[in-house]
């Protein structure tokens, strides 16, 4: 997906006030080592079948340096660059981003995966779980999700004998 350009992106001081005075420890209790295992589980579970790759990313608040300027957007689209989900064989790497503090989530798709599910798919499936989540179902809105995402993978991508390539990590990346 392209990257907004410059002039769509508006500056937020109430985005970067939000940064600021987030508290962590208050909003992300949720995300316990077992959540994780849990959901680094689901991922695996989620690749089976197909040669997609699901990773998660989870963060507590947009870098301070760049809030004012930067959407949730625009930081899952660096995230899906820097953690090279558009590197994998056949294109059909699927970042999901979540931030806490803006109780945003974001999919990433690929360019071969995006040529079979259009955006509002993708926009639907990020409303459901934001909506999920912000009746505190954080955990298993985040495994519907990826369940999913797994099943669009195996819609286009089935392998009938998945040999079990694993081009990206299964573990949850939290970002503090």
């Amino acid at each position: 997906m392209a990257k907004p350009s410059q002039s769509d992106v508006k500056p937020s001081f109430a985005r970067l006030w939000r940064q600021v005075s987030f508290i962590p420890m208050l909003h992300s209790r949720w995300l316990t080592a077992a959540v994780k295992a849990k959901l680094s589980a689901k991922i695996t579970e989620a690749e089976r079948g197909h040669r997609g790759e699901v990773f998660l990313i989870i963060e507590n608040q947009l870098p301070i340096p760049d809030a004012y300027q930067l959407t949730c957007r625009e930081r899952a689209i660096d995230l899906f660059s820097d953690y090279r989900v558009w590197d994998t064989e056949e294109n059909t790497g699927v970042l999901v981003y979540v931030n806490i503090c803006e109780q945003s989530l974001d999919i990433i798709a690929d360019r071969g995966i995006s040529e079979h599910v259009s955006p509002t798919i993708w926009r639907a499936m990020c409303d459901k779980a934001v909506a999920g989540m912000s009746n505190q179902k954080y955990d298993a809105s985040l495994c519907e999700l990826i369940d999913e995402i797994g099943q669009l993978l195996r819609q286009y991508y089935y392998l009938e004998h998945d040999p079990a390539g694993n081009e990206l990590s299964d573990s949850v990346i939290f970002l503090k």
